[in-house]
């Protein structure tokens, strides 16, 4: 039997304008897709009824379904990353893996481990990049080091992209084309990897101990309207203003350089947004102790109040603020909150209520539908004060003037909170002057050291 080369599916999972399978296919040689339902992650959800793994399981029926009608296939299988590749080296004859990078310390090591395991067995491993523009240090200040102000960053991430060396946006002609998948003879590798992969049936829901939910996902594409629109109404949750495609730039069922391809010229606020998630990837990869510390080291001296009570409350949308109430419950009804309402509702945890941004950005990391390590955490650590902002620590939202600014006819907050201005709402946990002041004197107190 010949040997063929795997494309491994983690977080790019689409056919179009993908880098590693691109890469994979241009070789001319046999190439067996692949994805795991890595149980090192899923063992640590706590909510069985997560809806990403629901939304992931779509996507790969979809994307067998798409790989079949291309006369191809994909090899499904669900365990631990490192015992399933040591099934795959036993069953077939690797000569190389393809796959994207992925930025998180969990997947780094992973990455490291499967390196290691498939050098001891003569296979490559090879990694290219595709969930970001310009990733690590791609864009960096004149002398080399990386960027942690995003302002000038964004700057040189425009003029980098505008030479004719950047390639940032170039498209991956693969399989989307059915061009490279149609230089192999059906009969000779699509065929016999179709028969192995009867046997390999995609595990359901549970099987691997999770159930279906009723949460819709947002649409793959939005109209070019709405992104035109972006930079005016982005702001209004009562509106329909926002893309709501973090969802898919999590999981790459987007393609980022054609969403990318797509604004420019035609919302530079909404290019913005692109190239704020690229920044706070790479701070993660330049500054790997964000993942558990302050960016700036200082800030993890603040004597956080941490009340429980209060963050139960948090939770559950009952502050007695409607517009922090209205996006918790929209959170944990939807799996989505409005951006602007989570700038609001993760500056009252930290700054009303001093409670410790980790806090908060470990519940939105289980609730999120498009929940991102990198950009979870920079916008938590922005609210808290702690990251890469260049604001003073003094910015503290109030939740009131916020919520007349950006909602001033309560739309979002009759959806959300139905007992607004009924006696049956709860009364505010606290006073916002008060709040404000307390948390002024205690973070001046713990930075006056600096």
């Amino acid at each position: 039997m010949a040997s063929i080369s795997i494309f491994w599916f983690r977080r790019d999972l689409r056919l179009h304008d993908n880098a590693g399978l691109y890469h994979a296919l241009k070789e001319k040689g046999e190439v067996l897709p692949l994805f795991i339902f890595d149980r090192n992650i899923l063992d640590k959800l706590e909510d069985r009824a997560d809806a990403r793994v629901g939304f992931i399981h779509d996507v790969i029926s979809k994307l067998q379904e798409e790989l079949r009608a291309l006369g191809g296939d994909l090899l499904v299988h669900y365990g631990k990353p490192r015992e399933i590749w040591k099934q795959l080296l036993e069953r077939f004859d690797i000569d190389t893996v393809y796959t994207n990078h992925d930025y998180e310390s969990y997947a780094i090591d992973r990455d490291q481990s499967i390196a290691a395991l498939l050098q001891e067995a003569g296979v490559s491993f090879k990694t290219f990049k595709d969930h970001v523009i310009f990733e690590k240090k791609e864009v960096t200040k004149g002398d080399g080091g990386p960027y942690t102000v995003f302002t000038p960053y964004s700057r040189r991430w425009k003029a980098k992209l505008s030479t004719k060396t950047a390639l940032g946006l170039d498209e991956y002609q693969t399989a989307v084309d059915s061009y490279y998948l149609q230089s192999y003879p059906n009969d000779k590798y699509f065929d016999r990897f179709h028969k192995v992969n009867l046997a390999d049936k995609i595990p359901t829901l549970e099987q691997m101990n999770f159930t279906p939910t009723d949460i819709a996902f947002p649409p793959l594409e939005v109209n070019r309207k709405r992104i035109r629109e972006y930079g005016d109404k982005r702001n209004f949750p009562g509106i329909e203003g926002t893309s709501k495609l973090g969802l898919h730039f999590r999981f790459g069922t987007i393609s980022i350089r054609q969403k990318a391809r797509n604004t420019i010229g035609l919302s530079e606020v909404f290019l913005n947004e692109l190239i704020w998630r690229d920044f706070y990837a790479m701070i993660l990869s330049n500054f790997p102790h964000v993942e558990k510390q302050s960016f700036r080291a200082k800030y993890d001296r603040i004597p956080w109040r941490n009340n429980e009570e209060e963050f139960k409350k948090w939770c559950a949308g009952q502050t007695g603020y409607p517009i922090v109430d209205a996006g918790m419950r929209e959170l944990n009804a939807t799996g989505y909150m409005h951006n602007r309402v989570r700038m609001i509702t993760a500056s009252f945890l930290t700054k009303h209520l001093l409670i410790d941004w980790r806090w908060g950005e470990a519940y939105f990391a289980a609730k999120l539908l498009d929940f991102d390590l990198a950009s979870n955490n920079g916008g938590w650590q922005w609210a808290s004060g702690s990251g890469t902002d260049a604001a003073p620590y003094f910015r503290v939202f109030n939740p009131t003037s916020q919520m007349e600014k950006f909602d001033k006819q309560r739309t979002y907050i009759k959806k959300w909170v139905p007992e607004y201005g009924t006696p049956a709402y709860t009364t505010p946990i606290v006073d916002h002057k008060m709040a404000r002041e307390r948390c002024l004197e205690v973070y001046k107190a713990a930075l006056s050291g600096e």
